[in-house]
């Protein structure tokens, strides 16, 4: 019953931060590395803040994961209105992602090398995410089928956190596409956005892996991930500086130089995703034979199809 009442909160929420984002200019002006053409309201994506209030209200055992997410979601925002240092950034994604290999009791039973080594992936798929975030509806289609997923291993496989955990980032990826997943978005995610709803993901997922002991669960990102990993290599190639602002990746390419509607291009990726979800829930076999089939077919269409597809070398 709570939920059919959050929904309508979550969108009268969503109202008034326009409101509140139409008199302080919080918005995305359109430049040379954009795929979109108007101005638009910017941090759309607070609602993933407002989902985590009631999920810490609900669900308060949760408290030290989500007080890790306010901070880096809060840091998120701040970035969106005032454009902070790259350093700054990463001190509080740090702080943020040691809060939460706290409680998951990552630093009693890991040697220290692997600790750095979660350090630099957990932090480098949360920007990875954050990277993905340059068309509409990408950001919230794909993270509601990586949640769905989560949700039905959750209910049905290996219960691993309260349900509640998983269905209020859905309920706010909802509320965010009907303002996003259209041809002229009312908003876009912003950092804030993409890159609190990646540590939430992220948090669910290693939370999924450390309960089962299976590592095939980090696939629910493959699609992002071979999209993300291969425009780094494919930058460093180029030889250009992997932080900043490109149009490199394919889904970039698919929409600027091949001129694909957002919405089919995010569609793609979330049935891919889906695909490859269903995968690994239906047909568990060996994480390495999982991880070939996924992934070889990504890394092809993406090595081949990629370089016919660009009109310029960025």
């Amino acid at each position: 019953m709570i939920y059919l009442l959050l929904l309508p909160l979550f969108y009268f929420s969503m109202l008034v931060y326009f409101r509140i984002a139409d008199h302080y200019q919080i918005i995305d002006k359109p430049n040379g590395r954009s795929s979109h053409s108007e101005v638009t309201i910017r941090g759309g994506g607070i609602i993933y803040l407002i989902a985590a209030l009631f999920a810490v209200n609900l669900q308060a055992q949760y408290w030290l994961p989500l007080l890790a997410l306010f901070i880096i979601g809060a840091i998120s925002f701040a970035d969106d209105r005032l454009t902070l240092s790259r350093g700054i950034r990463i001190s509080f994604h740090l702080v943020a992602v040691t809060l939460l290999f706290v409680y998951l009791g990552i630093f009693g039973d890991y040697p220290i090398w692997i600790i750095a080594l979660l350090y630099i992936v957990v932090i480098g798929v949360i920007n990875a995410y954050n990277f993905m975030d340059g068309i509409n509806g990408i950001t919230g289609t794909y993270s509601l089928v990586v949640l769905a997923g989560l949700q039905y291993v959750n209910l049905q496989q290996i219960h691993f956190i309260h349900a509640d955990m998983i269905w209020l980032p859905m309920m706010a990826s909802l509320v965010f596409l009907f303002f996003n997943f259209r041809g002229k978005a009312r908003c876009f995610a912003g950092d804030v956005g993409s890159v609190t709803i990646a540590f939430w993901i992220v948090f669910l997922l290693m939370q999924l892996i450390i309960n089962s002991g299976h590592f095939a669960y980090i696939l629910f990102l493959a699609v992002y991930g071979v999209d993300a990993v291969l425009t780094i290599i494919h930058r460093l190639f180029l030889r250009q500086n992997i932080l900043e602002p490109h149009r490199l990746h394919f889904y970039q390419v698919l929409a600027n130089d091949q001129s694909w509607s957002h919405l089919l291009i995010a569609t793609i990726y979330t049935i891919l995703q889906l695909l490859i979800i269903a995968l690994v829930i239906f047909y568990p076999t060996q994480f390495g034979l999982l991880f070939f089939i996924s992934t070889l077919p990504l890394v092809l269409v993406y090595v081949l199809a990629k370089p016919k597809l660009q009109l310029k070398e960025e």
